[in-house]
């Protein structure tokens, strides 16, 4: 939940370039705001010389999941000439990023934020499909661990004091190689609170504030690596909520992706079987164990989540080798879910004589986009006092997209609890519904206007994420960097970086390439930038490895919305249709 960006200027040493720009200054990020990546460094020159022998016919190409990375990837290779098949195992595209209209509106279930403004091809994209991306400013409000709204100058005092020590320990990170593997975020907070002349009561505060770390990464702020704090950086600019959710980016990148390639729906890739050209000379055929078929294919890219891949799906014969498996090993990867509550009207927001209760256009709401709920001691149903953030779907939004919902972000233990609630039960069931207004309505009631006897205030519908439980997204979210144990005797140093660059780089020698917000440019990691970024990337070596990289690619029309799609191995094909 990126609410806030953080400036890299903000922290960056004045005359020096951080790791996140050197890594930066290796891809090229192009007018278009393409990543390409630097194939005769990521790519061996035994591997491009066996490729080049095959040019003579048209590769094939197995594109496994058929999220954001997967899309892109396929519509590269498809507009370099290379034949593209796409294994997904899901009843639909888009990966992490999803919709739902149970409320009787849509909401996205995943993604709903742009990370950075800066040459960010997903900005690019909202803008060509009319997508509603709102820039929410910085207004917060808090209440305290009693449940009492905290004076808004206090709140924005020591919340302003958050900030600041998050953009200190940005640039310690990224100075400082020497930092203990086992040292946290919570760590460097708690130091740097002792160097400041606070009362008891404001120091306690701004370590609560500071949790609300856990709904960036998606666990909580003691696990957050205070070594690798510096790959959390993000894309310069502003942060922006989709407030008219993905769906039109989504059938965007679906259209372009499927025009050319071939989609096979509710098909699962079990195994994936490859012969290492370092023993014949090349690589051979790569064959790829579905549900209900065995496939072979010149090249397969798989853009399965890093929580798929540390179970070990799919699996891979012969193995991994010993330094991939490692760095999925290595890499965390975090929980983050959300809870929608729809009300009949927006209670909490001042009257204006309008049905939803928001302001109109121009009228400000005195209610904030976000709020936080501090260690709840008032809520005998939150075993551990966990925070909960808050955010207003009428606040700030274009009146367009305005709804009277509530948005509240979970993390970690938290979101591991919210959903073992209501694992296996319907959205419509009363029991979901119940289970879940009773852990919401302790902060929902402290809203302005709040009557528990008003039907305005009481629930119409509750929507509630479940990636915990999802194994095609990997019973997750997304990447994060977490604290290790200091290194013994013979074992291997932790190094997260080097970690994400063993996964960018894959297995060319096996035909086995790796996709995916794991595998992003360090300022992009987690977000569906990064994996946009990096099915590109890996298309570009691929075509690149062929002798097929130059040449102009194709230029899209709004009309090219055709394309072919299989839903399982003798399920009905479906020729030109609409993908949208």
């Amino acid at each position: 939940m990126e609410g806030k960006a953080h400036r890299r200027r903000d922290y960056s040493p004045a005359g020096r370039i951080s790791r996140i720009e050197r890594d930066l200054s290796s891809c090229s990020l192009g007018s278009e705001s393409s990543f390409e990546s630097d194939t005769s460094t990521m790519l061996g020159r035994v591997t491009l010389r066996s490729r080049a022998g095959s040019a003579a016919k048209t590769p094939h190409v197995c594109v496994v999941g058929a999220g954001f990375s997967g899309l892109r990837c396929a519509e590269v290779l498809s507009e370099k000439g290379i034949k593209v098949t796409i294994l997904e195992g899901r009843d639909r595209i888009g990966g992490r990023v999803y919709q739902d209209n149970h409320l009787g509106h849509l909401v996205d279930m995943g993604a709903n934020w742009i990370h950075g403004t800066d040459r960010n091809p997903i900005l690019d994209l909202a803008k060509e499909t009319n997508t509603v991306a709102s820039s929410i400013g910085e207004s917060s409000g808090t209440f305290d661990e009693l449940g009492e709204y905290m004076d808004e100058k206090k709140a924005e005092r020591l919340s302003e004091l958050v900030w600041g020590i998050i953009a200190d320990a940005f640039k310690y990170s990224n100075d400082a190689s020497s930092i203990p593997p086992d040292r946290s975020l919570e760590d460097f907070f708690v130091e740097k609170l002792e160097e400041k002349d606070l009362s008891q009561e404001d120091t306690k505060i701004v370590l609560q504030i500071a949790r609300m770390w856990g709904a960036f990464i998606g666990d909580p702020i003691e696990r957050q690596s205070l070594k690798y704090f510096w790959l959390e950086e993000c894309i310069d600019g502003e942060n922006l909520f989709v407030a008219s959710t993905y769906k039109a980016i989504l059938d965007r990148v679906g259209k372009r992706a499927l025009a050319s390639a071939t989609v096979h729906l509710s098909t699962y890739v079990n195994r994936v079987h490859t012969r290492d050209s370092m023993l014949t000379g090349a690589p051979g055929r790569v064959k790829v164990v579905t549900n209900d078929d065995t496939l072979e294919f010149d090249e397969v890219v798989i853009t399965a989540s890093l929580g798929s891949l540390k179970r070990n799906e799919p699996a891979f014969y012969p193995q991994l080798p010993a330094r991939l498996s490692r760095a999925i090993k290595n890499i965390s990867y975090g929980r983050l879910e959300k809870v929608y509550i729809r009300f009949p009207t927006a209670f909490w927001d001042p009257p204006h004589g309008h049905d939803s209760g928001s302001a109109p256009d121009g009228e400000p709401s005195a209610f904030p986009f976000f709020s936080h709920f501090l260690h709840p001691l008032y809520h005998p149903g939150n075993p551990h006092s966990w925070n909960v953030e808050l955010v207003s779907l009428t606040s700030v939004l274009p009146r367009e997209t305005r709804h009277p919902t509530l948005l509240f972000y979970i993390h970690g233990p938290c979101a591991a609890y919210i959903t073992n609630l209501i694992h296996s039960m319907k959205p419509t069931s009363p029991e979901y519904y119940s289970r879940l207004n009773e852990f919401f309505k302790p902060y929902y009631s402290r809203l302005p206007n709040f009557n528990a006897e008003s039907e305005t205030c009481r629930p119409s519908g509750i929507l509630a994420t479940d990636w915990s439980h999802d194994r095609l997204a990997g019973y997750g979210s997304y990447t994060n960097f977490q604290i290790s144990h200091p290194t013994k005797e013979g074992e291997q140093e932790v190094e997260l970086d080097k970690d994400i660059e063993a996964l960018r780089e894959g297995l060319p020698e096996r035909a086995i390439w790796l996709a995916g917000e794991h595998t992003a440019p360090f300022v992009a990691l987690g977000t569906v930038t990064g994996a946009y970024w990096s099915g590109e990337a890996v298309a570009r070596r691929i075509a690149e490895a062929y002798g097929m990289g130059g040449g102009d690619e194709k230029v899209w029309k709004e009309d090219d919305n055709r394309a072919t799609v299989k839903i399982g191995k003798d399920g009905e094909t479906l020729n030109s249709v609409d993908v949208d």
